[in-house]
C-alpha cells in the first residue's frame, strides 16, 4: 500500500472513531454533573496496541521538556475549532484566537496518530525552509496533564503547527505533511458543535457543551459572550502589524 495513502486512511479511520464516540456520548450523574465522557470503541484500538513514539530531537529541543511532557503523557486531549480574532471581538478566546466550536475529546488511538505524524515523522516537517505565508488558525488541540496543558495550533493553508506553552510559541513548517492537515481539519469540522463556557456551566472538563437542563437554562438566560461569533459585526480596516502570533517565523 502506498505510504501516503496508508497515512490518509489512518486519519480517516481515526476521524470515524471520534465521530462514533461523539454519537455515543454519555454523562456521569451526581457530583460530576455536566462532565461529558466519550465512550470510545476500545476494542478497535486495543487490538492495535499503541506504541511509544520517539519524538524528534529537533522538536524536543525547540519546545522543551515541560511542554513535551503534557503531550507524551496527556491524561485528556481536547479539540477546539478556532479562527483569527476580529476587531472589537469580545467572545471566548484561546491563546488570543476565537473559539468557534468544540470538536470533541480526542481518542487514545487518534492521539497516538497525531503524535506520530506531527512529532515523530521527520518527512512531514521542513526544519530548513521558511514559508512566506500568514498563519490561518483552524484547530487547537489542548493536551492536558493534571492542571497543566500544552496547546497545539494547526494552520491551513499556511501549513504549520505551533506549540504554545509558558508564554512562548514555537512554529514548525508542516508543508510536506499538508495532506494530513487538510484531512484532519475536514474530519473534525463534521463533528464540531457550538462552544459555551465550561466555567459558566460549572463543568469539571472543558467541553463547553450544555448537557443538563440546568445548563441549558443558563445558556438561554445568558446574553453574552457565549457564541458572540454568530452575530455579524462590521469590522474596521486596521493597519497591518508587523508582530503577532500570526507572523511567527518557521524553522528549527
Amino acid at each position: 500500500m502506498n505510504t501516503k495513502f496508508g497515512v490518509m486512511c489512518a486519519w480517516l479511520c481515526g476521524s470515524m472513531m471520534v465521530q462514533n464516540a461523539w454519537a455515543q456520548a454519555t454523562y456521569f450523574d451526581g457530583s460530576a454533573e455536566g462532565v461529558q465522557s466519550f465512550q470510545q470503541d476500545e476494542d478497535s484500538w486495543r487490538r492495535q496496541k499503541p506504541k511509544k513514539s520517539t519524538i524528534l530531537q529537533a522538536v524536543q529541543d525547540s519546545i522543551g521538556q515541560a511542554a513535551l511532557a503534557n503531550i507524551t503523557d496527556a491524561e485528556q486531549v481536547f479539540c477546539y475549532q478556532i479562527a483569527s480574532r476580529p476587531h472589537n471581538y469580545n467572545g471566548y478566546t484561546i491563546n488570543g484566537m476565537v473559539i468557534t466550536g468544540f470538536c470533541g475529546v480526542v481518542s487514545p488511538a487518534l492521539q497516538q496518530t497525531i503524535k506520530e505524524q506531527f512529532f515523530s515523522t521527520e518527512d512531514n516537517i521542513d526544519f530548513i525552509n521558511t514559508e512566506r505565508c500568514i498563519i490561518k488558525p483552524k484547530l487547537m488541540i489542548r493536551w492536558v496533564r493534571g492542571v497543566d496543558a500544552t496547546d497545539m495550533l494547526i494552520s491551513a493553508p499556511c501549513y504549520s503547527y505551533s506549540i504554545f506553552y509558558g508564554g512562548k510559541v514555537k512554529t514548525f513548517n508542516f508543508k510536506p505533511g499538508s495532506e494530513l492537515i487538510d484531512t484532519m481539519v475536514a474530519s473534525f469540522k463534521d463533528i464540531t458543535v457550538p462552544f459555551v463556557s465550561p466555567a459558566l456551566l460549572n463543568q469539571l472538563l472543558p467541553v463547553g457543551v450544555p448537557q443538563t437542563k440546568a445548563q441549558k437554562e443558563i445558556v438561554k438566560q445568558q446574553t453574552g459572550p457565549i457564541r458572540n461569533w454568530e452575530k455579524p459585526t462590521q469590522t474596521q480596516t486596521q493597519p497591518k502589524k508587523s508582530g503577532g502570533w500570526n507572523n511567527l517565523k518557521f524553522g528549527k
